[in-house]
């Protein structure tokens, strides 16, 4: 907890899990926010790869995700919403693992928060179109870390996170008044420390 000198006030913590769901790697995140302030706790992958049937792939990400949530306790999490592909059989099974990873979130009563692919790139880079090297170089630049991810899902799952809290603590535009400059030219005007 940070405590301020001026008042001695606690700000409250707040551990937000992100997760790039997949059917043979499975990304997570584990940032803090206290005071504005993010840290990241803890990320890595599930290899599911491994394991040979669908079933058991699908219940080591539910075990793994249940663990990662009573070792951490994230008062919210944020995953990456569905994409649409044309393999319906590829979209069918990474959809089974999305659900999986929901309800071992569920389970635990924590609030989940979907956003689409671009839209945490967006966040975390100013391009909805930008690189999986590009987000993990700027996840990293963020959270002050010097990021080695052997797996992108890894960086990935930082940035929905990083991509909950930015979205989590926009600030809302006066009703009637319209920002100029959009949501981004607000965002880059307000927080220019974190662009580089």
């Amino acid at each position: 907890m940070i405590i301020t000198a001026k008042n001695a006030t606690v700000l409250p913590e707040k551990i937000i899990l992100g997760i790039d769901p997949g059917t043979q790697v499975a990304g997570y995140g584990i940032i803090s926010v206290q005071g504005g302030v993010m840290r990241m706790i803890q990320y890595g992958v599930v290899q599911l790869s491994k394991y040979s049937t669908y079933q058991l792939k699908l219940q080591k990400l539910y075990e793994t995700i249940i663990r990662l949530i009573e070792e951490h306790k994230p008062d919210e999490m944020a995953i990456e919403d569905p994409f649409f592909g044309k393999n319906v059989q590829a979209m069918l099974k990474l959809g089974r693992a999305q659900g999986v990873v929901m309800a071992a979130a569920l389970s635990r009563n924590i609030p989940i928060v979907e956003y689409a692919p671009r839209r945490i790139k967006q966040s975390v880079t100013g391009n909805g179109n930008a690189s999986k090297d590009q987000v993990s170089h700027m996840v990293g630049h963020l959270l002050k870390e010097e990021l080695n991810p052997q797996f992108f899902d890894a960086t990935d799952a930082l940035a929905i996170a990083v991509c909950h809290h930015f979205h989590e603590n926009a600030l809302p535009v006066a009703p009637g008044k319209k920002n100029k400059k959009g949501a981004w030219g607000a965002f880059v005007s307000e927080n220019s420390e974190r662009i580089m």
